[in-house]
């Protein structure tokens, strides 16, 4: 009975693991590089979490680099706790940005309203996330850089299938990574109940055993009977 207990013990552990892992299943998505005016862009950034780092601290924070000859690094959006605008945010964004950013703080994208020709340029994400185990402190940063370009008009057929496409295999990327997260977590409670039921009937026959022994009359065991001889 105490292998019983310790197996189950071990198959609910190794249960909980992989739903866990079902939860914090992340795909890197890089941003799309086009943008229409009048429209709403989504700069997509992507900082995929470990399992260790649940717990920790995330600041993002959205800068713009214009093509202008005077090539100044402007903050234009920040996430220190909740999502904020700069206090000292030039006119050109404000009121324009959002937080498209998830809760668990692996997907930190923002959007832009109202897209102008204005908004070419460089945007990079930068993300720290902070760790603190008992006394010690940890920082971890990622930065990425995207290269928007603004058009006047919608993008030819041939380029928005080729983005269509892109996109197409970055979502069948995902999707099959979750089925097979959920079919091994399926097979994994498969097991379990097999386990269950097999060490359940070894249990029984045992049990079943013994009370056959004990259902034996006492005379019988002493005396086995006479012993063969050639």
């Amino acid at each position: 009975m105490e292998t019983h207990g310790r197996l189950v013990l071990h198959l609910l552990l190794l249960f909980i693991f992989a739903v866990v892992e079902v939860r914090l299943v992340c795909v890197d998505v890089p941003s799309d590089g086009e943008a229409i005016v009048g429209k709403v862009k989504k700069l997509t950034c992507i900082y995929c979490m470990k399992r260790e780092e649940i717990l920790a601290t995330t600041k993002v924070e959205w800068f713009y680099t214009g093509q202008h000859k005077n090539k100044t690094k402007t903050l234009i959006y920040l996430y220190d706790r909740e999502p904020q605008e700069p206090k000292d945010a030039d006119a050109q964004w404000k009121g324009r940005v959002t937080w498209t950013g998830s809760k668990d703080m692996q997907d930190v994208s923002i959007s832009i309203l109202n897209v102008t020709l204005n908004d070419t340029g460089t945007y990079e994400c930068e993300v720290t996330r902070f760790f603190e185990f008992d006394s010690f402190k940890l920082s971890a940063n990622k930065n990425i850089v995207i290269n928007l370009k603004v058009n006047m008009r919608e993008v030819s057929e041939a380029e928005t299938s080729k983005y269509a496409s892109e996109d197409i295999t970055a979502l069948y990327s995902e999707i099959m990574m979750y089925v097979l997260l959920v079919f091994l977590t399926f097979w994994l409670l498969v097991e379990m109940v097999y386990c269950y039921r097999k060490i359940s009937k070894s249990d029984e026959q045992v049990q079943d055993t013994a009370t056959d022994y004990l259902a034996i009359p006492s005379e019988n065991k002493e005396n086995p009977g006479p012993a063969v001889t050639e």
